[in-house]
C-alpha cells in the first residue's frame, strides 16, 4: 500500500514521461517518493540524489527555468468543433479535449456531413457541393446556398484541420521516441506498480529528453551516475523490479535477460513495425530535396528539422531492435538485413568547426554515404547484409561492434552528473532570466536581432 502523498508523487513521475521536466526535477520528485515510502537508502544513492537535488527548482531561489518544460504539442480542433456545434443540430457540445482527439474530430465530421448530404471526403467546392435541386432531393431545401456554403466549406477545412492535428501527433510521438524510447507509452498502472522501477526509468527518461548543446564534441549521454545508482538499487531487488518497463527505456543486455521470450518478442514486434514507420518519414524528407549525403551538411530548402527528428528516432528503434534481436538469439537475421546508421544533419556552422577542430567529418558518415537507402532495405529494393556494414566500416576504420553497425552499443560507463543549463537556441546561458532576455532577443537564433538585444549585451 502506498500513501496519497507517495501516489500523487508517481502520478507525477508518470506525467513526467510525456514532458520535458529537467532531471534534477525529476531526480526531486523520486527524492520525495522515497522519504514518502520511508525507503532505506543506501550512502551511494542518497548521495547522488542530493547532488542533483541540490539544483532543483524547489531548492533554487529563483526557482525558474527559461526552456518549456513540455514538447510542442498540436493545435487541437476545439474551435472547429465549437463552430460545428452552432452550425449544425446534430452537433453536441464537447469538452475541450475532443479537440485533440482524432477519431471524435472525423465522428463531427461524418455526422455533420449526414445532415447536409456531404460524403467524407468531398471536398471539391466545384464539383462536391449540391445545387439546389440536389439540395431540395436530400431534404434541405429550405437551406439558403449561403448557408450551405458556409457548412460545407467548416467541413472542408476541419478535414484539412484533422490531417493536420494527425500529422503533427505523429511527429510528437517521433521526437518523444526518438530522446526517450517508449517510457511513455506506459500504462499508470504497469509504470506505478514497483516505485523503485518507476523512479528509475522517470529519471532516465528525463535524461534523454535534454536538449542537445551547441558544440563540436559528443552530447551528453543519458546514462549518469544518478541514474545508474538507481539502476543499482534495482539490481539488488532483482525479483520486485519490474524489467519489462525498464527495457522500455533501457534495453541493455542484463535487463533484456530478465524477460520472457514472449515479451522480447512482443517489444521486437514493436520496434519493427516503429523502424519501417520512421523510415518512411525519412524518405519523404529526402525526396522533398535531396540531401548533401556525403557530408550530411544542411542546404537551402533542406527540412532539416523533420530530418533530424526521424533520424534520432531510426537510432534509438534501431539501437533497441538489434538488442533484442541480439537477446533473442537471433543474429543471423543481420546477415540477410542490417540496415544502417542514420546521421543528423550538420548545420555548416557546426561542421566547419568540428573540421577545423577535430579534423574531417565523423566517420560514420562516410559509411552511412556507402551503403544502401534504409528505406530502400526494409522494402527488399535494395541488399545490405551485415557483411557489406563490415567492409565499409573497414574501409573507413570504424568498429561495426562498438560503434553499434551491426550489435548493440557495449554499455557504457556512467556519465558525471551536472546540472542542466540554459540554453538559447542551444549555446549555454548561466542565468534563466538573461536567457529569457537573449531568447526573446533573438540572439543565437540566426537571424536579425531586434534593437532590444543592446540592452542586454
Amino acid at each position: 500500500m502506498t500513501s496519497h502523498h507517495a501516489e500523487r508523487l508517481l502520478t507525477e513521475l508518470h506525467a513526467s514521461l510525456g514532458l520535458r521536466r529537467r532531471p534534477e526535477d525529476v531526480a526531486q520528485l523520486v527524492s520525495d517518493l522515497f522519504t514518502s515510502l520511508g525507503a532505506d537508502l543506501d550512502p551511494a544513492t542518497a548521495k547522488a540524489l542530493d547532488t542533483a537535488t541540490a539544483n532543483s527548482l524547489h531548492s533554487l531561489w529563483h526557482g525558474y527555468t527559461s526552456m518549456r518544460e513540455d514538447f510542442a504539442r498540436p493545435v487541437g480542433a476545439q474551435r472547429q468543433l465549437g463552430r460545428a456545434a452552432t452550425l449544425f443540430g446534430s452537433v453536441p457540445e464537447l469538452p475541450a479535449e475532443a479537440g485533440d482527439d482524432p477519431a471524435r474530430i472525423e465522428a463531427v465530421i461524418r455526422r455533420a456531413g449526414e445532415e447536409i448530404g456531404r460524403a467524407y471526403g468531398e471536398n471539391d467546392f466545384g464539383m462536391d457541393r449540391l445545387n439546389r435541386e440536389e439540395r431540395a432531393e436530400a431534404g434541405i431545401g429550405e437551406l439558403s446556398k449561403r448557408q450551405y456554403n458556409k457548412r460545407f466549406r467548416l467541413l472542408r477545412r476541419m478535414e484539412a484541420k484533422l490531417a493536420r492535428v494527425v500529422h503533427e501527433q505523429r511527429r510528437r510521438e517521433v521526437t518523444l521516441t526518438g530522446k526517450g524510447a517508449i517510457a511513455h507509452t506506459l500504462p499508470y498502472e504497469r509504470f506505478a506498480a514497483d516505485p523503485g522501477t518507476a523512479a528509475f526509468v522517470a529519471y532516465l527518461t528525463a535524461r534523454g529528453y535534454m536538449r542537445s548543446i551547441f558544440t563540436n564534441g559528443k552530447q551528453r549521454r543519458a546514462y549518469d551516475e544518478v541514474a545508474d545508482a538507481l539502476f543499482r538499487r534495482l539490481r539488488a531487488e532483482p525479483e520486485r523490479t519490474d524489467w519489462y518497463v525498464v527495457a522500455h527505456a533501457h534495453p541493455t543486455a542484463e535487463v533484456l535477460g530478465h524477460l520472457s521470450d514472449q515479451e522480447l518478442s512482443e517489444l521486437l514486434g514493436h520496434w519493427s513495425r516503429f523502424l519501417r514507420e520512421v523510415a518512411g518519414l525519412l524518405e519523404d524528407a529526402w525526396n522533398r530535396c535531396a540531401l548533401e549525403r556525403d557530408t550530411m551538411i544542411v542546404r537551402p530548402g533542406n527540412d532539416s528539422s523533420t530530418w533530424n527528428q526521424a533520424a534520432q528516432a531510426w537510432s534509438t528503434a534501431r539501437a533497441h531492435w538489434l538488442a533484442l534481436l541480439t537477446e533473442l538469439g537471433r543474429e543471423d537475421f543481420l546477415d540477410r538485413v542490417c540496415p544502417g546508421k542514420v546521421p543528423r544533419l550538420m548545420a555548416a556552422d557546426v561542421a566547419h568547426w568540428h573540421r577545423k577542430t577535430k579534423g574531417g567529418l565523423h566517420p560514420d558518415t562516410y559509411v552511412w554515404a556507402e551503403l544502401p537507402l534504409p528505406w530502400e532495405v526494409l522494402r527488399g529494393e535494395a541488399e545490405c547484409p551485415r557483411s557489406l556494414v563490415e567492409q565499409a566500416c573497414a574501409r573507413h576504420g570504424v568498429d561495426p561492434v562498438a560503434g553499434g553497425w551491426t550489435a548493440p552499443r557495449p554499455a557504457a560507463e556512467p556519465a558525471p552528473f551536472r546540472r542542466t543549463p540554459e540554453l538559447v537556441h542551444g549555446v549555454q546561458v548561466a542565468d534563466p532570466l538573461m536567457a529569457s532576455a537573449l531568447r526573446s532577443a533573438g540572439v543565437f537564433s540566426g537571424k536579425g536581432q531586434r534593437a532590444a538585444a543592446n540592452e542586454w549585451l
